[in-house]
């Protein structure tokens, strides 16, 4: 069954940070910071953010250091530095990345901040480079992570992650094999860091709904028709997604995630779209808010779906 909605407006990014967003945040680092020198580092004294490093002894560390350029891997983010540790970075849930003066990413549901003003809210790190250029990370709900890696890319938890869907997409034959070996439902699968790193949410749901796949359908019992059409529409959303810096605005007005919130948000069903009439979409009845995992157990890699028995398909 099929149902016709109104789209909600669009907001600039969803609740939680994805590939796309951590991406758009990686470039905004390496615009502001690459061969900068960091001339002071403040912390503030939060040892669940800092991760297996006290909060001063980072700051020790990378005073007086230079960044060489910004990487990122799935959802994880670090900078290559001119000598020593790497610092580390992982939004979890609501963490944001802040250049002073220029504006930022805004998630769905959270309040945007002027840029000018100064540490944003929430700020757990602050770097302040030599040119006066002022870079933070803050973090309202403090699942994200701030920690020091001698190499990131090969320790874990990026050596334990599976193919970056923009950095490395495997082929389609080699994508075909290893959705042969997973007997999950397709969505936890795609939201498993093992298997695709920097899937979340609204780019796992985004994908199968635009290659017409059942979340709940079996990876491994897909068709090849399905695996090809999946393999195809993985690597576009993101692709697309990072294309528009995350900018949910410029997303297409056919994606599904214009959707996602309109039935859990009173405010995004009032919005109105000025001069024109609101868009609408065709959307299956499964594709509601409610079938989404919680992300704090599919950033885990596992989880169960609280879907009722309306919402259960082919298995």
């Amino acid at each position: 069954m099929r149902t016709r909605v109104a789209l909600p407006s669009s907001r600039l990014s969803d609740l939680m940070p994805e590939l796309p967003e951590v991406e758009y945040s990686r470039r905004c680092a390496q615009r502001a910071l690459a061969s900068k020198r960091i001339s002071a580092v403040k912390v503030a004294n939060d040892r669940v953010v800092f991760e297996k490093v006290q909060p001063k002894r980072f700051a020790k560390l990378m005073t007086g250091r230079k960044v060489k350029r910004c990487r990122r891997w799935g959802k994880q983010l670090w900078f290559e530095m001119d000598k020593g540790p790497c610092p580390t970075l992982h939004l979890g849930m609501t963490g944001s990345v802040h250049i002073k003066g220029k504006r930022g990413l805004k998630y769905v549901r959270l309040k945007e901040e002027d840029p000018n003003t100064w540490p944003p809210r929430f700020c757990k790190l602050e770097l302040q480079m030599s040119d006066g250029t002022c870079f933070a990370m803050s973090d309202p709900r403090r699942f994200g992570r701030i920690s020091c890696r001698n190499d990131p890319l090969h320790e874990p938890p990026v050596s334990r992650m599976g193919f970056d869907p923009l950095i490395k997409m495997p082929t389609a034959a080699d994508f075909a094999a290893q959705l042969r070996k997973r007997m999950a439902d397709i969505k936890a699968v795609l939201l498993d860091q093992s298997f695709a790193a920097g899937v979340g949410n609204w780019v796992a749901d985004e994908v199968l709904y635009q290659a017409g796949i059942h979340p709940k359908e079996r990876a491994a019992k897909l068709s090849p028709k399905a695996v090809k059409a999946l393999h195809r529409h993985l690597g576009a959303v993101v692709k697309r997604a990072v294309k528009v810096n995350a900018d949910a605005a410029k997303f297409p007005r056919t994606w599904l995630f214009h959707y996602r919130w309109a039935l859990t948000s009173s405010v995004q069903g009032q919005e109105e779209y000025p001069g024109r009439q609101r868009p609408t979409l065709e959307v299956p009845d499964f594709w509601r808010p409610h079938f989404c995992i919680c992300p704090c157990c599919a950033e885990a890699g596992g989880g169960r779906r609280q879907a009722g028995p309306e919402a259960r398909g082919p298995t």
